[in-house]
């Protein structure tokens, strides 16, 4: 499969870029989305999870795949000052989903001008990533059902990678994302006069610090696990012990045992702590996205793609799994497929993702374009098998 031209891949990127929208509020990109899928003749399919598209093109008899791409951004106040910067204040795509996005339509356009494949294609664009689990929602709207597919790949930009590096393993790639929320109830007292009350914010931080023990003695070496409590709230004065102090934070593990571990021991030493400084704790723990875990078949395939697309020097086969998640990983326990990680370049300088200073790396826009090509070409033309 030859690449075509990218010349309308940076004025797509940049499009997307500068009208941000969060999760299941992306209507304008869908319907980018949706409008240039149709120029391209590809059948559309619009409002899975509200706003999410799909693309199908089908040629003749064969297998079908997905091929995944998230659209949405996130609530950060864009400070890189481009020309291209979000119109949208307070929301900004500081992950590179614009790229994501661009790359799949791109890719898109090259296969509906190839004849040399034979099967159906899936074009998945997904709202939602960022912590909504849009990825579940398409699911659940019924996408392996309303569009059956064999195996499913995805495909996320990596600062700090080099621009026109690949990388993809099979097992782990990004871990599971739980969430908790503890709210530690005490007895409010005058500032001066601690012994009248029972010291929330004295109870929870102990808590905090107690929490850090669990990784380092209640989980295997050989096992990951990281506990951050990301935000404490109480108060609001002086000279006011605060009756309740509230605790958030993000608990991430690459197996199911290891969380219910963590959140075990998580949840009897919030309770016996506020026991013995006489509060009590509400407790809500909540697993939001379980680990990415690519499958062995497909990892194989979506490396030969990738050494195919880019050369055997391109490729990374010592990429280490990270404790980031994804949504993905809700369509990799339902199918076959291969999540792979794509160079940005440099992460210095506030360019790394969710910064409010990223930008995604419009030199690696065609080279995302010719692995999808590679992957289709391996799963579905003369390179399968």
């Amino acid at each position: 499969m030859s690449l075509v031209e990218d010349d309308d891949l940076r004025e797509w990127r940049h499009a997307i870029h500068s009208h941000p929208e969060t999760a299941f509020e992306e209507e304008r990109t869908a319907a980018f989305v949706a409008e240039r899928l149709e120029s391209f003749g590809v059948e559309v399919h619009r409002g899975l999870a509200k706003t999410g598209v799909v693309g199908v093109l089908r040629r003749g008899e064969g297998p079908s795949i997905g091929l995944r791409a998230d659209m949405d951004a996130l609530h950060i106040h864009e400070q890189t000052n481009l020309a291209y910067a979000s119109r949208n204040q307070g929301r900004m795509h500081a992950c590179g989903h614009d790229g994501h996005t661009t790359m799949l339509l791109g890719a898109a356009r090259a296969l509906a001008r190839d004849p040399e494949f034979a099967g159906t294609v899936h074009f998945i664009f997904q709202p939602a990533e960022e912590n909504e689990g849009g990825g579940r929602r398409m699911i659940e709207d019924g996408l392996f059902q309303r569009f059956p597919m064999e195996a499913v790949f995805g495909l996320h930009n990596w600062p700090g990678l080099p621009v026109g590096q690949i990388g993809v393993r099979s097992g782990p790639v990004l871990a599971s994302f739980d969430i908790f929320e503890v709210t530690v109830t005490g007895r409010g007292a005058h500032a001066a006069m601690p012994d009248q009350g029972v010291d929330s914010v004295l109870a929870a931080t102990q808590i905090v610090g107690a929490w850090q023990s669990i990784v380092s003695r209640n989980i295997s070496p050989l096992d990951a696990a990281v506990i951050s409590v990301t935000q404490i709230h109480a108060g609001d004065t002086w000279n006011v012990i605060p009756a309740e102090t509230l605790l958030r934070g993000t608990v991430r593990a690459f197996r199911p045992a290891v969380q219910d571990r963590v959140e075990q021991r998580m949840r009897e030493m919030a309770e016996h702590i506020a026991q013995g400084f006489g509060a009590e704790i509400a407790w809500r723990y909540e697993r939001r996205y379980p680990a990415t875990i690519n499958s062995e078949a497909e990892a194989e395939l979506a490396r030969q793609a990738a050494v195919a697309a880019f050369g055997e020097a391109a490729f990374r086969a010592d990429l280490p799994p990270t404790m980031g998640a994804e949504d993905f990983a809700f369509m990799l326990q339902e199918k076959p497929g291969a999540y792979a990680m794509i160079g940005n370049g440099p992460s210095d300088g506030g360019r790394n993702l969710h910064s409010p200073h990223y930008d995604f790396n419009d030199e690696v826009l065609p080279l995302g374009v010719r692995y999808w090509l590679a992957v289709v070409d391996r799963y579905l033309g003369s390179g399968k098998g």
